[in-house]
């Protein structure tokens, strides 16, 4: 449906480079970054707002990087509800029917069913200034989607609700693209994205650097970046050395520290591990187990997680543990205690390059 072939831009100091996507019918696609990694500009050059230096824009089989904004048949939302004060709910949405002179029963038909469509058929006849946050931006929704786009796009619509709100507005957006509306959503947030997309890609510094569906970028993250952005911590670039045994245990070296991994990759293969927070165990002296990973290292922070807590240990690698507060009591942890952590060789995941 749309392809985007080695886009680029400049603007100022900031520069898209390269950027190559392709959106199928029917996606949910989530464009994942940082702020000020380009994720805006992209979009308001699929708008046509922005003009590419160089590169193509293809929608539905035909080059449009010379189409006016205003054919290119493409809705964009942005971060805040953009209204007209002085029109109630029903005026708004039924604007951009109005002015392509459509009959009006039509209009009353079109607003109705979009209206229904997301949930706010209540709210119709109501001036917009009386409207909640969430409401404001079912309103833009409804409005954007009122001319039928072939693409839908989202520029941080979440950004400015509160959790409650967030969820009922990422409950309508599944509901849109399930009857079939193409979206692209930009947005900084991974749980966001995980909880909406089947496909996704990761800007950095105006580059993509990784596209794939949720479970390939989320479980097989490319870098560093990637893994520090979704929130693993426990990731380390190195190779594997020498077969311990017959079994598929294998060395990996990374910053002089050895891990053992279960892995059928060849000895001397280059490439990453992860290793959960979870599967990280903690004790006082040494544990008498069946894991074959046991160091000795220094705590060296301790903070709060949604979750729980994490323990950042200095094994010669820094390593992080995912533990509940009655372990953090039970064990007497603070920062500069001296501890044994401990994980299994199956629980480490080996990624080559």
């Amino acid at each position: 449906m749309l392809r985007l072939e080695k886009i680029n831009k400049k603007i100022g100091d900031f520069s898209l480079c390269n950027i190559d996507l392709n959106v199928s019918k029917g996606d949910y696609f989530v464009l994942i970054g940082e702020s000020g990694t380009g994720k805006s500009v992209l979009l308001e050059i699929i708008t046509g707002i922005l003009t590419p230096d160089s590169g193509r824009i293809i929608l539905n089989g035909k080059y449009i990087n010379n189409t006016p904004v205003q054919n290119r048949n493409i809705g964009i939302v942005y971060q805040k509800p953009t209204l007209f004060p002085h029109m109630s709910v029903f005026e708004n949405i039924a604007y951009p029917l109005k002015i392509r002179k459509i009959k009006k029963n039509e209009i009353i038909n079109r607003v109705k069913k979009l209206a229904d469509d997301t949930d706010i058929s209540n709210l119709l006849s109501r001036n917009i200034t009386n409207l909640s946050g969430g409401e404001a931006q079912r309103v833009t929704i409804a409005r954007t989607l009122a001319t039928d786009p072939d693409i839908l796009l989202l520029d941080e619509p979440l950004s400015f609700l509160d959790v409650y709100l967030r969820k009922g507005m990422m409950s309508l957006l599944r509901k849109l693209n399930q009857k079939g509306q193409t979206i692209i959503h930009v947005t900084h947030d991974y749980e966001e994205a995980l909880a909406l997309t089947n496909k996704i890609a990761i800007i950095e510094n105006g580059t993509i650097i990784q596209t794939g569906s949720p479970q390939e970028v989320f479980h097989h993250p490319k870098s560093a970046f990637i893994a520090n952005f979704i929130g693993i911590k426990n990731y380390y670039n190195g190779h594997l050395s020498t077969l311990e045994d017959n079994n598929g245990l294998m060395i990996f070296e990374t910053s002089g520290t050895k891990i053992s991994v279960l892995s059928g990759e060849e000895p001397g293969s280059d490439g990453y591990i992860i290793i959960p927070g979870e599967a990280v165990l903690i004790s006082e002296e040494k544990l008498n187990s069946s894991a074959v990973n046991n160091f000795n290292g220094i705590i060296t922070d301790i903070y709060q997680t949604r979750y729980g807590l994490d323990i950042a240990i200095d094994i010669g690698i820094e390593i992080f543990a995912n533990i509940t507060f009655h372990s953090l009591e039970r064990l007497q942890l603070v920062i500069g205690k001296e501890v044994w952590i401990s994980f299994k060789a199956s629980s480490v995941i080996f990624i080559r390059n």
